[in-house]
């Protein structure tokens, strides 16, 4: 992308970036027309080609942009505080719903990103969301206490797993998307689903009932 596009005044910035999450919402990648875009900012699609240098330049901005703005708004004070795994999930789950309720273009564009079908950007939004998991752990995750896991248990796979999972609730029925989540986090909290590839009574943390199986 050209850095003029930085040099913009906010509000045209903001024009510009709010136009695209509602097409890119709204349509598949091929579908979304550059067009609809420049006519909803106030500008000609020639300065949008001057700013990105085509759909998929600005398509990979704006997914940045939205990932800077949902961790921002979700990452404050209280988040740093949480030291549950499954509680940690579940006040993200919360804070998204209340920013999809602000600006469902946002999360529906997420939404579209993390689970994309066989597009032209598919292959860098798959390398970026897995290299997002992978890191996930460290990054967000930093003042989890993993001692409560039992050992067979590996974090990262069951993010992955509520990931997948929560996905496909978004997708099949957004309006109760934040409920369906925190219905996954406690159902492995409290035992239905133990580890990824096998079913089980047993709770996810260690704990007497874990022990009692022994």
């Amino acid at each position: 992308m050209n850095e003029q596009f930085f040099h913009l005044p906010e509000e045209k910035q903001q024009a510009i970036i709010n136009a695209s999450l509602e097409v890119f919402a709204t349509h598949e990648y091929k579908r979304a027309s550059t067009d609809d875009i420049a006519a909803k900012a106030g500008i000609s699609k020639g300065l949008l080609f001057y700013y990105f240098h085509n759909k998929k330049s600005l398509y990979l901005y704006i997914y940045d942009y939205t990932k800077q703005i949902v961790t921002a708004q979700v990452v404050d004070a209280h988040f740093k505080e949480i030291t549950d795994f499954f509680e940690l999930l579940a006040y993200s789950a919360q804070k998204k719903a209340a920013i999809m309720s602000r600006n469902p273009y946002l999360m529906d564009f997420v939404m579209r990103c993390f689970y994309p079908e066989k597009e032209e950007v598919s292959d860098e939004l798959n390398s970026t969301n897995q290299d997002y998991i992978d890191n996930s752990i460290f990054l967000y995750f930093k003042n989890v206490d993993f001692s409560r896991f039992r050992q067979d248990a590996d974090p990262q796979q069951i993010l992955r797993m509520l990931l997948w999972m929560g996905g496909g609730a978004q997708q099949a029925e957004k309006s109760r998307c934040r409920l369906c989540w925190m219905k996954l986090c406690m159902i492995l909290r409290n035992g239905a689903i133990c580890s990824v590839g096998f079913l089980t009574g047993r709770s996810i943390y260690e704990c007497h009932r874990y022990q009692s199986y022994h």
